[in-house]
């Protein structure tokens, strides 16, 4: 691995998949609220009809924001840094000054997250803690860090004070009908099942989208306009797991955290990027997805785990206790490219972009979803399949 970090011995181990009674979870009273927004690509063909991705300026739907601290630690003072509300607090290391052996924690107040760092980390954002708090302690008497910046993630209550979001995301057609994942568990297990295998995409420390295990092995898939560079991927941290431990609350189960590591293939026009993870082993246990190679068919339904404004999984579409209203409403919609788009008018928000557009049918993945605007629609996974299958 490039990046020196391991998990300190006795953080609270990985949730299994069928989230067992018993297991730990944490409140999480701080989930993030809905936000609003449109963008346009610079770098990318415009879409034909001037569609925008469903994301931030720049691509990605912002969920943070960083502070200056200017910080130097030493051994034997832990340094507390809290933000009243935050949903999720990182810090940044400017250097570290370290002997042979010694190193630096990054946990939260209950020391239940907790992750090690040595000198190689100089010039890296740690791991994210979840919560308000983190406390940096540094284990050697000759060591020294500098913590030039801090990313909070922002709180429920401060998503709709920011300038010019309105507290709904245009893609969102009608009454929101998507619901947490886990409102499926019993109902519809395939599709509860299925929603494991996609991830929470913390971009550079403030920023998100959603991304997917595609294929059997350390492959996974996202939006171009969400990055599209090995150095994005490897500031990325791929969260597993984060899902609600009950239908309609906020008690979340505590997600397994990778970093991405590089960009495999990637394609402004078709609007994907196909990456791998560090500690692969950790996160193979979620299951996967695959892109159906058959092109998709008019009314064919649909349903679309994601994570929309960083929320723990939802999945849009609902009939009665099962996932699945959402339909193909143009198999052949202009994106980037003439026909390169399924439409559909299934629940989607800022933050959505990256995740896969499933069949009811195969649950197969036969769209990876990018813009908003109801319908809503996302690149045809055929297309897709077609250039990337040498890689899977």
């Amino acid at each position: 691995m490039r990046r020196s970090v391991s998990i300190v011995v006795g953080v609270v181990a990985a949730l299994a998949l069928a989230g067992a009674a018993g297991v730990a979870f944490w409140t999480h009273s701080t989930a993030k609220g809905r936000v609003v927004g449109t963008w346009v690509l610079p770098d990318a063909p415009d879409p034909v009809g001037a569609r925008a991705p469903e994301s931030a300026e720049d691509g990605r739907q912002a969920v943070g924001e960083v502070v200056r601290v200017g910080k130097l630690l030493r051994y034997g003072v832990p340094q507390r840094f809290r933000y009243a509300g935050a949903s999720y607090v990182k810090v940044h290391f400017s250097s570290l000054t370290m002997q042979p052996g010694d190193f630096v924690t990054v946990s939260d107040a209950a020391g239940t997250e907790s992750y090690r760092y040595s000198a190689s980390s100089a010039g890296k954002w740690a791991m994210s803690i979840t919560g308000d708090t983190a406390v940096v302690e540094v284990h050697g008497s000759l060591s020294e860090v500098k913590i030039d910046k801090v990313a909070r993630g922002f709180s429920r209550s401060e998503q709709p004070l920011r300038p010019g979001l309105t507290g709904r995301e245009e893609s969102v057609c009608g009454g929101d009908q998507s619901k947490d994942a886990v409102c499926y568990r019993s109902a519809d297990p395939v599709a509860y099942t299925r929603s494991k295998a996609i991830a929470r995409l913390l971009i550079n420390g403030t920023e998100l989208c959603t991304g997917w295990r595609v294929g059997a092995g350390n492959r996974m898939l996202t939006n171009n306009h969400c990055f599209s560079t090995s150095a994005d991927a490897y500031e990325t941290e791929v969260w597993f797991n984060y899902q609600c431990a009950k239908c309609g609350g906020y008690n979340v189960f505590r997600p397994t955290k990778v970093w991405g590591d590089k960009v495999v293939a990637t394609d402004a026009t078709y609007d994907y990027t196909l990456f791998t993870v560090e500690n692969f082993r950790a996160v193979r246990k979620f299951g996967y997805l695959t892109l159906d190679p058959i092109r998709p068919v008019k009314k064919q339904e649909l349903y679309v785990p994601q994570h929309p404004a960083g929320e723990p999984t939802r999945i849009a579409g609902s009939l009665g206790d099962r996932a699945g209203t959402c339909a193909v409403v143009d198999p052949a919609a202009d994106g980037y490219a003439i026909h390169s788009d399924v439409s559909y008018y299934c629940d989607t928000e800022g933050g959505s972009s990256g995740s896969p557009v499933l069949s009811r049918k195969t649950h197969k993945v036969v769209a990876i979803h990018h813009f908003g605007g109801c319908p809503n629609s996302g690149v045809r996974g055929d297309l897709v399949y077609a250039k990337i299958k040498s890689y899977l």
